[in-house]
């Protein structure tokens, strides 16, 4: 059976208001990355930081499920192989979707995370300076996100995943941010087929073996209706 892993960024969900980071006037203009996603940013001005990601929370939960991230529930639930949805974003719209077992490799705006021990747990819609983690009560509660500088999450297994692809699709990613921009290379080495579905092409669109440009929207339902179809 064929196994298909798809990599999302930001632009499969901008159809559903939640915007990327170089959309203008939306919160990553009005703040330096350096400030409100980089472990030093939180340690000079944690107040800020918890702002930032309390209101990209509230954005989030107001958002819904588009047709792109429908179509690729249904691709996992029809494809008689696996498909192992792989993340950028910390929205849950895959989920909302209907999306199983997504992998969140820059963690969830819904989850809270002690830098003391590591515990995890249901962020509440807002964050506070010092909240105390249920686990082991330090008062070192953040956002259960990846920032720059940090490693993303469950890379191991991605990795494993990429070296058993039959198919990789990169959708509404700008192909700049590492490691997930080498994906492409990793599947290619393993004799993937590989396409990107995108807005406008990414910085490493000549790595694919195929293209689609247009909304996510339009182009992620109609390639899920030519996967499935040619069954």
């Amino acid at each position: 059976m064929e196994k298909i892993v798809i990599l999302t960024g930001a632009g499969i969900s901008a159809e559903s208001g939640l915007g990327t980071f170089r959309d203008e006037g939306g919160l990553w203009v009005q703040h330096r990355i350096e400030d409100v996603a980089t472990p030093e940013g939180f340690a000079r001005n944690p107040a800020l930081v918890h702002a930032f990601y309390n209101a990209r929370r509230v954005q989030a939960a107001k958002a819904e499920p588009n047709a792109a991230h429908v179509a690729l529930a249904r691709l996992q639930q029809d494809w008689p192989g696996e498909v192992i949805i792989v993340t950028q974003n910390v929205d849950g719209l895959h989920e909302a979707g209907g999306a199983s077992d997504v992998i969140h490799m820059h963690g969830i705006l819904a989850g809270a995370l002690c830098a003391a021990c590591g515990h995890r747990w249901t962020a509440p819609p807002e964050m506070a300076v010092g909240e105390p983690c249920p686990a082991c009560a330090a008062p070192t509660a953040r956002p259960d996100v990846v920032w720059f500088g940090e490693m993303p999450y469950r890379m191991d297994e991605i990795y494993d995943h990429l070296a058993e692809a039959s198919i990789f699709a990169a959708i509404g990613t700008s192909g700049q941010v590492y490691p997930a921009a080498a994906f492409v290379h990793e599947a290619i080495a393993s004799g993937a087929r590989t396409i990107e579905l995108n807005l406008e092409p990414s910085a490493g669109v000549s790595s694919f073996d195929e293209t689609r440009f247009g909304p996510a929207t339009e182009t992620v339902p109609q390639w899920v209706a030519k996967l499935l179809g040619r069954r």
